[in-house]
């Protein structure tokens, strides 16, 4: 497998919707560790969110395609917020996590973020992902101590099944 990173455009949003929902709700999401069936219903994502982070100035979603089959592996996305930079929605297939591919993605995420000439990068896990946590912390990620509310009622990041969801924030400084 030859992995080509690229940045998604209009064409990618039905397929990105599918890959990031099935990593993180759902049965299908169980095959990965990146899973938060458990804590959410619904979607993770949806077209419309998608295309407003594709046509957002200074955002962008870079995607990991297999260069040999078209498949897309995994994504990102990137928002150059006053210099840091925000990274979310990190995703990879939940067949091929523990691959390596979320790894180069976050490379690819720091790259990317130098070419904004950012200092950081930064972003926001549930709390009691404590699994998730400790993967960004071998990657280099620290806590801030800062901490941000789950946005109840929003059904378009997820239907809670658990109280008290909340969001740590993480941090790398860049090389």
């Amino acid at each position: 497998m030859h992995i080509e990173f690229t940045q998604a455009d209009e064409s990618h949003i039905e397929e990105l919707v599918e890959l990031v929902n099935s990593a993180y709700r759902g049965d299908s999401s169980k095959a990965g560790w990146t899973t938060e069936a458990d804590l959410l219903d619904g979607q993770r994502v949806d077209e419309d969110g998608l295309l407003a982070d594709i046509e957002r100035e200074n955002s962008v979603i870079l995607i990991a395609e297999d260069d040999d089959t078209g498949k897309l592996l995994g994504c990102v996305h990137l928002e150059n917020q006053n210099g840091k930079c925000y990274l979310g929605m990190l995703t990879v297939d939940p067949t091929l996590q523990n691959k390596g591919i979320g790894k180069m993605l976050i490379n690819e995420s720091e790259a990317f973020a130098h070419f904004w000439g950012c200092t950081h990068l930064y972003m926001t896990v549930i709390s009691v992902r404590s699994e998730l946590i400790k993967f960004y912390e071998k990657e280099g990620f620290r806590q801030t101590g800062e901490k941000k509310p789950f946005p109840y009622g929003d059904e378009r990041f997820g239907i809670p099944k658990v109280n008290n969801l909340e969001f740590v924030v993480l941090e790398r400084k860049l090389s």
